[in-house]
């Protein structure tokens, strides 16, 4: 089981460095006069994976042996017994305020282009994901779906056989996933598939004196928060019925 404030420091740094990344490419794609602009989503996909491999390694640099950067997967190891609940808690509060304070960076970094983007939903998307049809279910679906394949597949590859998998490999698989997923999943909601993800920056954003911000759809919020946690259940359960944990 996970032990130690070490583990809270590095979630928290982690999950900064995800943040700083992530966002980080999804501002260079849209803001405007950013030199980066219209990159696309296959730059904000390849961005995203890269963000999650070098949370990943911060997190564990720093302490924390699970490197989990997303509350969804930390709720599927406590199922699993790696984490107590109280352990779950604390740690996806942690990886919320990482979430929040890598969006400030983010918001540092481009802060002549807040106010030369006039669309306010371009500078939310920045911070937060939002479907490209919005339909409350079949958005909560998608959400499900993708966060159970990123978990299920984070127990096949860490549950291969001693000596299948080189140490210190396993954080580039892993986003190779998220590359993967956000180029097969990604396009209806824009794969929150993390709950810290998608709330830390939203709150930021809502908080933030960021020129020119509209909403921070609060109607959405709910979504890319509860689906991937549903779907980081199911992936625990089949995961546990297939024999793998």
């Amino acid at each position: 089981m996970v032990t130690g404030s070490e583990n809270l420091l590095g979630e928290f740094m982690g999950t900064l460095v995800l943040i700083v990344f992530g966002c980080g490419v999804c501002a260079n794609m849209s803001l405007t006069k950013s030199k980066g602009q219209g990159g696309g989503w296959i730059c904000i996909a390849a961005g995203w994976g890269f963000a999650v491999t070098l949370g990943v390694f911060t997190a564990t640099t720093l302490g924390a042996p699970q490197g989990d950067l997303n509350p969804a997967v930390t709720l599927a190891k406590m199922l699993a017994g790696i984490y107590s609940f109280s352990q779950f808690i604390t740690t996806a509060l942690v990886q919320l305020l990482g979430a929040m304070a890598g969006a400030a960076v983010v918001w540092l970094a481009y802060l002549p282009h807040w106010q030369a983007t006039k669309d306010p939903a371009v500078k939310l998307g920045v911070f937060a994901t939002a479907p490209a049809i919005r339909n409350t279910w079949a958005n909560f679906l998608c959400e499900a779906i993708a966060t159970f394949f990123l978990m299920f597949i984070i127990w096949m590859i860490f549950s291969q056989p001693v000596g299948n998998l080189v140490p210190g490999y396993g954080p580039y698989i892993v986003g190779v996933l998220i590359w993967a997923l956000g180029l097969s999943l990604g396009g209806p909601t824009g794969y929150a598939i993390n709950p810290a993800r998608d709330l830390g920056p939203r709150l930021a954003h809502a908080i933030l004196p960021i020129a020119g911000k509209g909403s921070s759809d609060w109607g959405y919020a709910l979504i890319p928060v509860a689906a991937p946690l549903c779907g980081a259940l199911a992936a625990y359960l089949v995961a546990a019925c297939c024999g793998v944990l």
